[in-house]
């Protein structure tokens, strides 16, 4: 842990190596003269701009080696009316620019037109810094051919030396960005963004990981803050604590979340849910699981075909799960399907995590991994995989063992440690209140951890969204879209204590349509 980065006026942060909080004034500030020209934006589409930013690989260091920051921003739609820019992170991590370019319209609506909406790849994502483990394309797919999560104990000891593996290659390939990569260093350039837009504050949206970045911005320069909008929270707290202290946390309401949807579905009936109308949902999808465990079915359609296992069932699962109520009625008819000997929707779904993988660019997993392994520790070697299996296993048997395999065990190999982790205090006071949403019926991130930042934080309020998936724009609510814009635009939070309904019930065939 290193101590928290300050600004002195208007300069930008600089630092020695023994002391990367100490604070210098403009002219001795290599990256000043970078701060004022800004940031040469070109356009990239429809009321788009990109640009590569420089920036230093380590902020303890401002002379010493540099790497490239994209950044998109779409341009305010009301520009008389500008108040600033509008920085935002979807979660993933990464996926920054993407979601920009995607949804450019929609966040610019969502802030009343007033802000240009800003997106940048974070450290080890996307296509400046990115992660690098393999050579080749080739290397690549070789690497994870056969990549799938072991649910005996006679596969896992395998899988344990592939991700060890994993991590030397990343080690040999990455070390120097592996070590600069936490979200403390990711938050650092946010404040370096914030002063080349020129905002004297900044104001930032951030959603799911998105969160994490949000509140450790908050805590590093707590007078900078505008406006903050943190929506499906991760708990810091328990977070920097241990990945598997962090994983009982993040996913102590999951197996709740999934009985949730069947319990809907049952009631949804037949008309509008796949699962339902053949006896009780909930023991039909128990009795599959079952039979998955003690063998795989054939994916005859899946391309290219192949047989689901459970493992395989697991991720299907998680992957529509994770995408809210607009994608579990696909999830309902894949798991009807597989009790009907059919497993290609799920296998489908389930090569998903594959592609994060073995996707040179446009991956999050192994960036996931990179940011994850510097954020927080294992906590116990790689040979402690029976117990940590068990231990968030019991937490969350369709997330739990996927989160163990996919980032604890190649965190529990990483080569490097983070230079500049941040661990806390997680407390800041900022001159205006930051919003906290919730979702009540969030599988990923509970709703108690919005509870838990909104209480910590020094002046924060918490709406609560009554509603279900994870992230509030996941099951739309006219009344926190509404609620949103009006802090952001004009700092006006809502009364304490206010809960926002969704606008439609899961299931429902008109769910994501707006309102009559």
């Amino acid at each position: 842990m290193i101590a928290v980065l300050t600004l002195v006026g208007m300069s930008l942060v600089t630092a020695v190596a023994t002391n990367p909080a100490a604070g210098a004034t403009r002219r001795s500030t290599p990256l000043a003269g970078a701060a004022k020209r800004g940031i040469a934006w070109h356009g990239c589409g429809r009321r788009l701009q990109c640009a590569k930013v420089r920036a230093p690989l380590n902020w303890a260091h401002l002379r010493g080696p540099k790497i490239k920051l994209a950044v998109i921003r779409h341009l305010a739609s009301r520009p008389a009316k500008r108040i600033g820019s509008l920085f935002v992170n979807p979660g993933g991590p990464g996926g920054s620019i993407a979601y920009v370019r995607s949804s450019g319209e929609e966040l610019d609506t969502a802030a009343g037109g007033r802000f240009d909406v800003v997106g940048w790849d974070a450290r080890g994502t996307g296509t400046g810094a990115l992660v690098r483990c393999f050579s080749s394309k080739r290397s690549r797919r070789a690497f994870f051919r056969g990549w799938v999560v072991p649910t005996t104990t006679a596969a896992s000891p395998r899988y344990v030396r592939k991700t060890a593996s994993l991590a030397r290659r990343c080690g040999a390939l990455s070390g120097p960005i592996l070590r600069h990569m936490s979200t403390a260093d990711t938050g650092r350039d946010l404040e370096y963004l914030r002063r080349l837009v020129g905002d004297r504050r900044l104001t930032y949206l951030g959603r799911s990981y998105g969160t994490f970045i949000g509140q450790t911005y908050a805590n590093l320069f707590p007078n900078r803050v505008r406006a903050m909008v943190l929506d499906g929270v991760l708990d810091p707290v328990s977070w920097v604590k241990g990945l598997v202290p962090a994983y009982r946390d993040e996913l102590s309401f999951n197996n709740r979340a999934f009985a949730q949807i069947l319990s809907l579905c049952q009631r949804a009936g037949p008309a509008r849910c796949a699962l339902a109308g053949h006896g009780p949902v909930a023991a039909r999808v128990d009795a599959l699981f079952a039979r998955l465990r003690r063998g795989s079915i054939p994916a005859r359609s899946a391309k290219p075909p192949g047989r689901l296992a459970y493992g395989d069932a697991l991720a299907g699962v998680a992957v529509e799960t994770s995408g809210g109520p607009a994608n579990w009625p696909t999830l309902a008819e894949h798991l009807e399907a597989a009790i009907d000997g059919d497993g290609s929707g799920l296998l489908e779904d389930a090569r998903f995590f594959t592609h994060a993988f073995t996707t040179p660019v446009k991956s999050p997993g192994l960036p996931a991994v990179g940011i994850t392994c510097a954020d927080s520790v294992a906590g116990a070697g790689s040979s402690a995989w029976p117990r940590v299996v068990r231990q968030v296993t019991r937490v969350s048997y369709i997330f739990g063992p996927l989160l163990v395999w996919w980032r604890w065990a190649p965190c529990a190999s990483w080569p490097v440690r983070s230079a500049h982790r941040y661990t806390g205090p997680w407390n800041a006071t900022t001159p205006n209140p930051i919003l906290v949403i919730g979702t009540l019926n969030d599988p990923q991130t509970p709703y108690r951890d919005a509870q838990k930042t909104a209480r910590r934080l020094g002046n924060a309020v918490l709406l609560t969204h009554d509603g279900y998936g994870h992230k509030s724009d996941l099951d739309p609510s006219t009344c926190v879209k509404r609620a949103t814009r009006r802090y952001l635009v004009h700092l006006a939070t809502p009364p304490r204590g206010k809960v926002c309904p969704s606008d439609r019930q899961p299931f429902d065939p008109n769910f994501g349509k707006p309102l009559p």
